[in-house]
């Protein structure tokens, strides 16, 4: 069971991670700056395992590649939001960022409520509110591709499974 984490819409990626940063490529220095212009408190109160939720268009703003890989890195295990802005989304898949649109769990998950994820049925599970919704899963290779650890992870154990 996840604590969730919750935004409203149209968080961007500089406040994801701060243009500020970007200058870092290690991913523990991405993870202690993530949402902090938002979420001060952000790094010190995630747990690993914990989901970020939010509202409209979550990723929007530049196709920043760190934005996914800071909040993957600072622990995060999924981001359930109402929609994603499309790049943020193929970089999330990219990197092995389980996300899931779900308008319906993103509008009724509050801050601080214990929530569940079966990826195989896309079924999410409110723990606290005794609520589920339902979002689509992905398909099988999208859930391998994110298992694997994103696509270039994947990409090499398919190569070495051919050897």
């Amino acid at each position: 069971m996840s604590t969730a984490h919750k935004y409203g819409d149209h968080v961007d990626t500089d406040v994801i991670i701060p243009a500020r940063y970007l200058a870092s490529q290690d991913e523990k220095e991405l993870a202690s700056h993530c949402m902090e212009d938002i979420d001060s408190g952000f790094h010190s109160k995630v747990r690993n395992g914990d989901i970020i939720v939010a509202g409209l268009n979550f990723g929007c703003g530049s196709s920043r590649e760190h934005a996914p890989v800071a909040i993957k890195a600072s622990g995060i295990s999924c981001v359930i939001a109402k929609s994603f802005a499309r790049i943020f989304y193929r970089n999330a898949i990219n990197i092995g960022l389980a996300i899931l649109e779900c308008p319906e769990a993103a509008e009724d998950i509050s801050d601080g409520d214990k929530v569940s994820v079966n990826f195989d049925t896309g079924l999410i599970t409110n723990e606290t509110k005794g609520k589920t919704y339902q979002s689509e899963p992905f398909p099988e290779f999208i859930k391998n591709m994110i298992a694997d650890g994103g696509l270039m992870a994947s990409l090499k154990k398919k190569k070495n499974e051919k050897k």
